[in-house]
Order: C-alpha cells, then structure tokens, then sequence
C-alpha cells in the first residue's frame, strides 16, 4: 500500500472554565440502575430538571446517565453552552476531544465538520456529510444549514464513531444531536443584546406561556449581524458582512394522565451575507500571470483578512417544521417525529479572489425534504431492553450555475454572459429498518447489539443550456441539453456490537464494534454522458473501540479515555479527469485500498464548587492514506481545478 500522508498530531487541545449561577447538569452521578427506554422528549426533559442528579444523554435514543453510556460521547448543556458565549455549534470545537468545525462560506449556514479525521467538505445537495447533525431528531441531509444556533438550545451530544445503527447512513464519523428547549409552560421572558468589533450587534429572545400543566408556547426571535472583519483593498470596503435572522415558534401539549404529548415547531431562517475569498494564490500556479503582482505570494499566515475580489452576496431562506408525538403504553413506549426542511438560496462569489475577472458564478438551488421516524421501546423483560423502528427520508434538489470563466467582464451579470449555464437536478429517497438491545448477562456485565438494514435510491440530471441564455427567473429542466442522467439503489446492512463490565457505580470499562455507511451517487460536476450516468458507490468504515470512564471525588470528577481503529474502505474522494468542454472534470469517486486511523481520546471535569468547572479534551489521530497511480497521473494544475463547474 502505498502512502500520501502518513499524519500524527494532536487534533483538539482545550480547557474550558465554566461559570454559571444555576447548573443542574453537574450533579455527582448516582449508582445506576436497570431503567426502561425514554423518549428523545422524556430524557430532554430529566436533563434539564436535573431530577436524575446526573447529565442524561439520549445518544442510543434511551434516557441515560453520561457516563453509563458505552459510547465516545460528550454533552454540552445551556450552561457551558453561555460559559462559552457560543454563537453557532462552530464554538463546540475543543469541548469534543476530535472534533473539528469551520464555515463554508460556499453556502448558507455550512459547515465543515470532522470527527476523527473523517470529514467531506462539500456543499453540493447531491453530496452527503460525513457527520450527521440532527436537531429535535430530525436529521440534516447536507452541510448546507449544519451550522445551527447555539442561543436556543437545552443540550448538544457530540457521538464519536460511526452511528449507523441508530442514526442511519452518512453518520460514518459521528452524530451532533441538537436539542432546543421545551416551552416552560409557564410565563416567562429570556433575552440578550450584545455589541463588539467590527459593529457586531445582536439580539435574542425567548418567550414562553402555558398553563403550567398541559400545554405551553414558546416563540423566538434571534438576529444578528456585522461589518465583517474582512478589509476589501480594492474597493475600500469592510468584506464578510453578514445580516441574520432566526425566528419561530414551539407549542407543546400533554393531556394530564394520558401517557401522551406532542409538540410542534416551525421556524424559519434568513441570512444574507457576503461570500468573501482570500487569495492564496502563489507563483506556481497559472492565475499569477493574469493578476496584479501584490495580489500572488500574500501572507497566507496573518494577512488572510486582506482581500481583492469584486463586491458578491448570498441570500438564503430556509423554513422548517418538526412534529414530535409519544405515547407511553405502559411497557412500550412509541415515538414518531416528522421533520420538513426547504431552502432557497441565490449566491454570487469571486472564487479568484482576485481584482481581475477570471472566475466568477451566480448559483440559484432550491433544495426540499421530509423525513419520517417512528420507533418503539421498552423491556422485552427484566435486563433485557430494545429499540426498534423504521426511517423514511426524501429530498430534491435543483441548482442553476452561471460562470464567467476568464471573462474579463466584471460589470456583464453571469446570467448575461454565461450561454452555457449548468442546471442539475437530484433526487434522494432512503428507508430503513433498525433495532438496537441491551441484556445484562450478569450482574456487573451487559452485552449491546444491533443493525440497521438501509435502502438508497438516487437520480440525478446534469445539462447545459446549448449556447442560450437562459431567463433566472423561469429556469425548467426541458431548456436544457442533457450532458447525463443516472439512476442507482445501494443497500447496506450497518451491524454494531459491545460489551460493557461496571465492577462498581464509578466505573465502567467497554469496547465495542460498529460499522458505518456513507451512501452512494452521482457526480453533480461530471462534464460528459460517461462519467454523469456512472454513479460512484458507497463508502463504509469499520470501528474498533476499547473504553475507560471513571467519576471520582464523590462524583464531581469525570475522567474518560477511548482508544480506536478505524478501517475506512472504499473511501469517496473528488477527483480531476479528462473530458468535458474545459479539458477536464471534477468527478466523485472510490479510491482503491482504503485508510486506516488509529487514535486516541481523553476528556474529563473537574466541579470546583457548584458553580465552577474545569473540563478539557485531548485527541492524537494516526493516519494512513493510500495514494493510486492512476490518481496521481490524472493530476492536473490548480487552475483547471478551480474552473470546473459548478463550484470549486
């Protein structure tokens, strides 16, 4: 096997000072006990009343104490969440020991997440995470809307390792599960206002009303924005401003002594912003010679707040709706949550970087889905304990690009000088049926198994407009000529199996085997009938765990170490071939041999006083990439990557 990197380093150092006046989350862990499944509802709930006097996590959708769980698992609660003065998931990066965050500014509330080494950045609709993000259950089916608000929020889970069980396909790195507060039931009024640098302002609030028993509302309203911190020399002007605004509404119901509740949400996001680029662009590559001579070899080190490019904008509106129901029957407990999510989303952006017209898109796309999940749980009987359930997941997308490549016309609209605009159109439907068990074989040891079995079916449509302009506002599919069309099922059965020992209440050592699966498809850039109709296949990742969690000093401290392997087979990677009307294309594909990580994990707490703590992570990953020939011979200069459409 051959080697491109061969990487040692430490991924995620961090030591986080929390101080709060109220944090429930924090109280010493009690022994535990045998306790039937909860609901994601049920469990939220025990969270934040603190009633259980530990942190529950509903990480293998069961109400669980932390550190009971046999799972690489970290919780964030409302508390370390403000201790931080987080303003997006973004700011969880160091509270998760491998865990890695950036925006995409390439797209609406993207966001570039790695946990364990395993990571895809790509904002293509087509093209599915690596990490999954699920809020209030409900699972985002691209990195575009991945970066979500961290004002609203009662606990965010942080699942290490591959989570195809429960969680399903495109969860091969791990799973952010998101929980939003419950409405309170009762009146009350929760706000902020903050300012900084760079006319940073925002403002948030959160009301709740009820009846204190049986139903209750809670309505939100969130809005930031800012000049940027970005300093457009060219134009003299501030670049990456951003003006945001979230906003919704949560009723929740449960009819006293019924078993029963059910809450709905909407809500609505709406972002405009600019889409700024720095030039990293240096003297062995083609795009120097067509640039002013101070814009190549800039400090790509402490001067990346300096930029060229012409003036650019993203708007994005993105409405959803959740419905959560459960029924306790006595000894099962039933679940159902329906989640729709849709978007829209106009984006200008100078790719180049530059002050010179060489490369400059308009992207229109509109992206819808609906995802349905229904699961039951219980004690099949004494030690012995389950979730079942089956998942239902559809989407559509479509997305029109018009380019000027080495125009040299920056004041003539994409629309109007691109005759050739890329339209693709995809389509996603996915089922699955899964189950998940716990027996307690004795006293002190239990055994965790399961799978899940999962059904892919994609479609995607790749054309060009054939030398006309095509009208923005009245863009169908019938305008343009076909390049290639694909149609492909991929089905997978993604196994899991562990075994915990807990020789004492503060003490518990595991290790487990899981398999993940990152679906199939179609390469949404592919410039010619070949490569648009052959699909590129799945991807899957095998996991090796072994664990140690300990709670000590009368519970106030927590110490957790785990250690892995993760066999990446199959692994999809974007890669430059010949062909299509520019020379060459960007395709997805599978690269032959696979990779192997090893690493290790170690996070812990210290509560100081009720009021004080210190927590820190630590993870160091060991890679190993293979490299085939036949992908270094393909290689091609970074100018003919860049210019591949439709996007870098």
């Amino acid at each position: 096997m051959k080697t491109l990197a061969h990487r040692r380093f430490v991924a995620a150092v961090l030591t986080t000072t929390a101080l709060a006046t109220a944090f429930p989350a924090l109280a010493a862990e009690e022994p535990q006990t045998a306790q039937a499944p909860q609901s994601d509802a049920q469990a939220t709930e025990g969270a934040e009343s603190g009633d259980t006097g530990a942190i529950i996590v509903t990480a293998r959708r069961r109400s669980e104490t932390l550190q009971s769980t046999p799972v690489a698992i970290t919780a964030v609660n409302t508390a370390m969440l403000q201790s931080k003065a987080a303003v997006n998931i973004g700011d969880l990066q160091g509270a998760a020991p491998g865990l890695l965050i950036t925006q995409q500014n390439s797209g609406a509330q993207a966001a570039n997440i790695s946990i364990r080494g395993l990571t895809y950045a790509d904002i293509e609709k087509s093209q599915t995470p690596t990490v999954g993000v699920l809020v209030d259950g409900v699972v985002i089916g691209t990195n575009t809307g991945q970066l979500q608000d961290a004002f609203d929020v009662a606990q965010i889970e942080v699942l290490r390792g591959p989570q195809g069980t429960l969680f399903g396909a495109n969860t091969i790195g791990g799973v952010i599960n998101i929980q939003r507060s419950k409405p309170t039931m009762t009146p009350g009024v929760k706000a902020e206002v903050s300012y900084g640098r760079w006319n940073t302002f925002s403002a948030k609030a959160i009301g709740n009303y009820g009846d204190g028993e049986t139903w209750g509302v809670k309505a939100w309203y969130f809005h930031n924005e800012s000049d940027g911190f970005y300093r457009n020399v060219v134009r003299n002007v501030s670049a990456g401003w951003s003006n945001a605004e979230n906003y919704g509404a949560s009723l929740l119901f449960k009819p006293t002594g019924s078993g029963f509740d059910a809450q709905l949400t909407v809500a609505q996001v709406e972002q405009v912003f600019d889409p700024v680029v720095s030039n990293i662009t240096n003297s062995t590559e083609v795009f120097c010679g067509f640039i002013p001579a101070r814009e190549c070899n800039r400090n790509t080190t402490t001067d990346l707040y300096t930029t060229f490019g012409q003036a650019a904008s993203s708007n994005y509106k993105a409405p959803e709706a959740t419905l959560e129901m459960n029924y306790d029957a006595g000894p099962v407990k039933l679940t159902s949550i329906t989640g729709w999510r849709k978007s829209t989303e106009a984006q200008t952006q100078d790719f180049d970087g530059s002050s010179t017209d060489l490369y400059y898109v308009d992207r229109r796309q509109h992206y819808e889905q609906w995802s349905q999940e229904l699961r039951a749980a219980g004690n099949l009987f004494d030690g012995f304990d389950y979730v079942v359930g089956g998942f239902y997941f559809h989407s559509k997308y479509d997305l029109t690009q018009w380019s000027r490549v080495f125009g040299f016309a920056p004041t003539t609209p994409p629309t109007l000088f691109d005759k050739n605009s890329q339209h693709v159109e995809g389509l996603t439907e996915s089922y699955a049926v899964f189950g998940d068990f716990n027996w307690k074989v004795a006293d002190q040891v239990r055994i965790s198994f399961g799978g899940r079995y999962s059904h892919d079916r994609k479609e995607l449509f790749n054309g060009f407009a054939g030398g006309k302009l095509i009208d923005p506002n009245a863009v169908q599919k019938s305008l343009f000529v076909p390049v290639g069309t694909g149609k492909a099922s991929f089905n997978k059965f993604t196994p899991k199996i562990g075994i915990d020992w807990r020789p004492n209440s503060d003490t518990m050592v595991y290790a487990s085997w899981s398999r993940g699966y990152r679906s199939g498809g179609f390469s949404p850039r592919a410039a010619t009938a070949a490569t648009a109709s052959t699909p590129f296949q799945p991807e899957t990742v095998d996991s090796y765990e072994v664990g140690l969690k300990l709670t000590g000093l009368n519970g106030r401290a927590d110490f957790n170490i785990a250690g892995f392997i993760s066999d990446y087979k199959d692994m999809q990677q974007n890669l430059t071939v010949p062909g299509g009307p520019t020379g060459n294309q960007t395709v997805t594909g599978n690269v032959p041999g696979g990779a192997l990580i090893k690493g290790i994990e170690v996070d812990g707490s210290l509560r100081v006083t009720d009021n004080f703590k210190l927590s820190g992570s630590l993870a160091v990953l060991d890679s190993n990439l293979p490299v085939a020939r036949w992908q270094r011979t393909l290689a091609v200069p970074d100018l003919c990557r860049s210019i591949i459409r439709p996007t870098v």
